[in-house]
C-alpha cells in the first residue's frame, strides 16, 4: 500500500509517524522548503508553557524513518481518483499515483490588513498575535521608540467571529493565546500594564481555566468585556484606542505602547484547492468529511481522509490527536 499525506505540519508528520511503524510506505508532500511552518513561528506552547522549539525538533526526529519519504517545496494543486487510486498534481505538472491519500494541508492565519480600522498595516505599534510571538521568542519586547512599552493591549477575535469578513466561526485558540502571551509578557516585563479586550473568554481545554485565573490573580492582568472599533496613532507614536466596554455600556478611548491583534485560523490555500479539485468543500472553505462523530476523518470519496486544521481550528494537541486518529483509520480501510 502507497499512502500520500499532503502536508508536513504536526497533523502530516504524526499521522506518517504511526503509519510507518506499522510498516506502510509513506510520501510526505509539503509546499514550503521546510516542514512545520505553523509551528516554528511559535515561542511557548500552552498551558504548560513548554517550548515549541522543543516540539518541532521532536517531530522532525519521527521523519527520520526510511518508511518516509519528505518531498519539500512541492505543492500539490490537483487531486483526482481514477479507478480507486489517486493522482496527485504537483505545481510542476508532475502527477503521482497512490492507494491512499490524508489531507493535512492546515491552516493560515487570517491577514489582519483586513480589518483596516484596526490600523495594522497602517500605524506603528500595532502588531499580530504571530509577530507578538517572535518578541517573545527573542525576548525583545519595544515601543515604536525602542523603549519598553508601559502598555501593552491585546484584542481578541480579529478575523473570527465577525460579520464583516465573513468568518462567523470561533477560531479556538485564540482566548487561550491571548492569555499566555499577556503572562508572558508579564513575566519578562513586570512594571508594563497588560490588558486585554475580549467578547467572552473560551477556555477550552484542561489548564486553560486555571491559567485564565493565574493571569488575573498573579500577574495582575486585566480582562475587559469589550470591541475595539477603531486604532490610530498619535503624535508621539503611541496607539489610541476607541472602544466599548460592553459590562458597563460605556464608551471607552485610551493610549497603550503596543495593541496586539489575536488572529485567527483560515482554511488555507492548499486546503481550498484541493476540497475544490475533489469536491469537499466544506464550511468556509474548509476541508469537508462525513461527519463530526463517528466519520470525521472521512471523505465521501474511498481512500481519501483528512485530519488536523484543513477541517476545523484546532489546538495542537487536538491536531495531533485527529492525526492518530486519521492514520489508524486509513489503515483500517
Amino acid at each position: 500500500m502507497k499512502v500520500a499525506i499532503i502536508g508536513a505540519g504536526p497533523a502530516g508528520i504524526e499521522a506518517a509517524s504511526l503509519l510507518a511503524q506499522q510498516g506502510v510506505n509513506v510520501t510526505l508532500f509539503e509546499q514550503e522548503a521546510s516542514p512545520l511552518k505553523n509551528l516554528t513561528d511559535k515561542a511557548f506552547l500552552f498551558p504548560d508553557f513548554a517550548e515549541a522549539e522543543q516540539l518541532v525538533l521532536a517531530l522532525t526526529q519521527k521523519l527520520r524513518n526510511p518508511m518516509i519519504q519528505v518531498e519539500t517545496s512541492t505543492p500539490i494543486v490537483d487531486l483526482q481518483e481514477d479507478s480507486r487510486q489517486w493522482i496527485l498534481t504537483t505545481q510542476q505538472g508532475k502527477r503521482h499515483i497512490f492507494d491512499r491519500v490524508l489531507v493535512a494541508t492546515g491552516y493560515t492565519p487570517f491577514d489582519a490588513h483586513r480589518k483596516e480600522e484596526l490600523g495594522y498595516g497602517i500605524y506603528k505599534g500595532i502588531h499580530t498575535s504571530l509577530e507578538m510571538e517572535q518578541m517573545l521568542k527573542t525576548k525583545h519586547i519595544v515601543n515604536t521608540v525602542g523603549d519598553i512599552p508601559r502598555r501593552i493591549t491585546f484584542l481578541q477575535c480579529v478575523g473570527s467571529r465577525d460579520e464583516k469578513t465573513g468568518n462567523h466561526y470561533c477560531s479556538k485558540i485564540c482566548c487561550v493565546t491571548a492569555v499566555k502571551q499577556a503572562i508572558e509578557a508579564k513575566k519578562l516585563l513586570p512594571q508594563t500594564e497588560v490588558s486585554v479586550f475580549y467578547m467572552d473568554l473560551r477556555m477550552w481545554g484542561q489548564g486553560f481555566e486555571e491559567m485564565y485565573r493565574h493571569a488575573q490573580e498573579e500577574y495582575h492582568i486585566q480582562f475587559v468585556r469589550g470591541r475595539i472599533s477603531e486604532a490610530s496613532s498619535t503624535f508621539d507614536g503611541r496607539v489610541q484606542i476607541k472602544a466599548e466596554d460592553t459590562l458597563m455600556g460605556l464608551p471607552l478611548k485610551m493610549t497603550t505602547d503596543l495593541l496586539i491583534l489575536m488572529v485567527g485560523m483560515e482554511a488555507s490555500q492548499g486546503t481550498r484547492t484541493l476540497a475544490k479539485a475533489c469536491g469537499q468543500c466544506g464550511d468556509y472553505g474548509f476541508f469537508k468529511t462525513v461527519d463530526p462523530q463517528l466519520g470525521d476523518n472521512l471523505t465521501s470519496l474511498p481512500h481519501l481522509y483528512a485530519a488536523g486544521t484543513c477541517k476545523r481550528p484546532m489546538s495542537i494537541n487536538d491536531t495531533l490527536n485527529d492525526a492518530r486518529s486519521a492514520a489508524w483509520r486509513l489503515m483500517e480501510d
